[in-house]
């Protein structure tokens, strides 16, 4: 008890602010230079970092939950394992730059800007939701992130569009352009590598690979599992992705590389994900629960935060107890929110489908059925 009142009557003036740390080198494919291996981290970064990383951790280990209760229905792709990827590449650009990704989606609506809330109710389909109830688990857009993508691979020449439309407003920002390992071998994602190199676009391709396209093993699927060199003429980095440092350092010198007029770059993250491909795959068929425990005890990107931050007196582990407290409550509102919230009325169905047109006649399910359309 005596240690808890010392503990809890240090002050901030206590902690370290900065400290210094030495990150995995990246490997790198037609560069001279790369990502620094000896990094800076705050101790506010660290805190901010730890508080993101846990909140969707907590929010997709909810998703599932409530999935298993039949309260989520549909598609469901779960982001927990990954979190570093995500908190790591928003932390090398800027929310002014733009992004799209595939279906694992919930984590980049969320550091893109969205609300625990609105993800959960557009998980369970309620008008409180970010697409309005309208979109589910794979479709939710905010500001400058255009989404989750249902179609394999179908966001990469997206992306590439969403870049060239930088270029052209010459406004020096970037897109990033998320696939998996499962994407990776697609015609498109080539042709797509084609005309960014050729234009010069201001794009980062990052293939997230979590070692498994659904439940195939990356070494059973490619014939070369060096997806950062498969840009061929396109230079590349292969990065720890269950290290947000790492993750942060490698998009910081991706988009320096971009914004110099360089054209595009390509990063590939290995990762892991803990869950299935999605809620209908349990995700122990064609890897063993042992492996995934591995992963979980040595590299678990949350776990290797915390340890770093306590191991150089960046926080106490009271204060980093209380984040998780918050964050439990933050998830439990929003569930209860997407839980009672009403689900969007018929009406709504067809509106949207412009964005600025007068009112037009939707045919619904057969001839007869009239439907209004409201911009």
């Amino acid at each position: 008890a005596g240690a808890a009142v010392v503990m809890s009557a240090r002050t901030y003036a206590d902690f370290t602010t900065q400290a210094s740390f030495e990150i995995k080198k990246c490997d790198v494919h037609k560069l001279d230079d790369a990502p620094a291996t000896e990094v800076v981290l705050t101790r506010e970064e660290g805190l901010q970092y730890y508080r993101i990383m846990q909140t969707m951790r907590r929010m997709e280990l909810k998703a599932d939950q409530l999935y298993k209760q039949k309260i989520i229905r549909g598609f469901c792709h779960l982001y927990d394992g990954q979190e570093a990827c995500a908190v790591g590449i928003e932390a090398g650009i800027n929310l002014t730059d733009h992004l799209i990704t595939a279906y694992r989606a919930h984590g980049y609506t969320y550091t893109r800007g969205g609300t625990v809330k609105e993800i959960m109710a557009e998980l369970t389909g309620r008008r409180g939701g970010i697409a309005k109830g309208k979109g589910g688990s794979m479709h939710m857009y905010t500001k400058n992130f255009y989404g989750g993508n249902g179609i394999v691979g179908a966001q990469v020449p997206l992306g590439a569009g969403v870049a060239l439309a930088c270029k052209y407003q010459e406004r020096n920002e970037l897109c990033v352009c998320l696939y998996g390992d499962g994407a990776a071998n697609q015609g498109q994602i080539f042709e797509t590598y084609n005309m960014a190199a050729l234009w010069k676009l201001p794009v980062i391709f990052i293939c997230e690979n979590n070692k498994y396209g659904m439940g195939t093993s990356v070494e059973r699927a490619a014939a070369s599992t060096d997806y950062f060199k498969r840009g061929d003429f396109i230079p590349g980095l292969r990065v720890d992705g269950m290290d947000v440092l790492c993750v942060r350092e490698a998009t910081r010198f991706a988009a320096d590389h971009c914004r110099s007029g360089k054209g595009p770059i390509l990063m590939e993250l290995q990762t892991y994900r803990y869950h299935g491909h999605s809620m209908s795959d349990p995700g122990v068929s064609y890897r063993t629960r042992e492996e995934i425990q591995e992963v979980r005890s040595k590299s678990d990107p949350i776990s290797m935060l915390k340890d770093r931050m306590l191991s150089n007196n960046m926080a106490s582990v009271e204060e980093l107890k209380e984040i998780d407290v918050e964050v439990r409550k933050e998830i439990e509102d929003a569930a209860q929110f997407a839980t009672t919230d009403p689900e969007p009325p018929l009406d709504d169905l067809c509106n949207h489908i412009f964005s600025n047109e007068p009112p037009l006649e939707v045919r619904g399910t057969n001839p007869w059925t009239k439907l209004k359309s409201v911009s």
